[in-house]
């Protein structure tokens, strides 16, 4: 924390970037760090290699994102939030990677320290609860527009307070973010209640593939390409659909296979209680927390289906 803190007093241009398929946590802690580094009179510049979900449009400041990479040579320092690892920034980021010095805050317990000015903590709710915490530390003023961004990411990232990350801490952060001008009903609505027709349509074909298994512990969803061709529908519209199969009775372990444009399946898992699916994603490559996580799988969707079952059976033999 407090070489991080000297970096953003020493230091005058800053580039901040999240991971791709972009959530609440990720946008929000952009954003929030965004305004604090602006309203302390330095330059930043937020770039995603993805596009900003139309439910967080809202969200003061996003009409600044760029996605595309400006010349790096004139930043004095780059902030990669939310990500694990690096490669979660997309194509760029052997580019970014270049930027001195480096800069992640990341909660994900699959973090694996790739680069060593970092603020990890997976006990945190969120990203967006570190990046207050900085902010606090620093002693900076958090405006609305900071309030906004930051309660966005908390809320996001526990399931609007739902999952077992909705510590004391996070309740006690969100609090004190409506104390500084958050809007929690407003940011719920833009959030969990503004969903395009095609986001609904999708979601309808999806639930018709609900399936369960392993004695109904296991639900899933299964989203294909053509299922967005037909309902004219974006990848970002999947957005919670995985919570689905979850509120089941009798589901402790839920999953969304999702289609790529290039075949592979983006496998979404959510759980219950002590049930960890961060071992499962990190079985194929991927991670996230204990009950959140997710990973990629390539090969046909019965292969995929029966590879993840395998490992889902290694969590839930009990």
């Amino acid at each position: 924390m407090k070489e991080i803190i000297e970096a953003i007093k020493n230091k005058r241009r800053f580039l901040i970037t999240s991971h791709l398929k972009l959530d609440g946590d990720a946008l929000g802690s952009e954003l929030a760090l965004f305004h604090l580094l602006r309203d302390m009179g330095k330059e930043a510049s937020i770039y995603n290699e993805d596009p900003t979900p139309g439910n967080y449009a809202f969200l003061p400041g996003a009409e600044r994102i760029v996605r595309d990479l400006p010349p790096l040579d004139g930043f004095d320092a780059a902030f990669v939030l939310d990500c694990s690892e690096l490669d979660r920034v997309g194509s760029q980021a052997a580019r970014i990677a270049a930027v001195r010095p480096l800069i992640n805050i990341d909660h994900h317990v699959s973090n694996g320290g790739f680069t060593p000015l970092a603020l990890v903590d997976p006990r945190a709710s969120s990203t967006g609860e570190l990046v207050l915490r900085l902010i606090e530390a620093l002693g900076a003023p958090v405006t609305g527009e900071i309030a906004t961004a930051l309660y966005t990411a908390i809320l996001t990232d526990t399931g609007g307070f739902r999952y077992s990350n909705t510590t004391p801490e996070a309740l006690v952060a969100a609090g004190r973010l409506v104390e500084h001008g958050a809007d929690p009903q407003g940011i719920s609505q833009h959030v969990y209640e503004d969903n395009p027709p095609a986001k609904v349509r999708l979601l309808a074909r999806a639930i018709q593939s609900l399936t369960f298994e392993r004695d109904g512990r296991v639900g899933y969803l299964v989203v294909l390409q053509r299922d967005f061709a037909e309902t004219q529908a974006l990848a970002e519209h999947t957005e919670g659909f995985v919570d689905i199969p979850r509120s089941v009775k009798g589901v402790v372990v839920s999953v969304l296979f999702t289609e790529m444009p290039d075949g592979v399946f983006k496998v979404s898992l959510r759980s219950k209680n002590a049930y960890n699916v961060e071992r499962v994603a990190r079985a194929f490559g991927g991670g996230g927390h204990m009950n959140a996580a997710a990973c990629r799988i390539g090969g046909g969707f019965a292969e995929v289906r029966r590879r993840l079952m395998e490992e889902i059976g290694k969590i839930i033999a009990r």
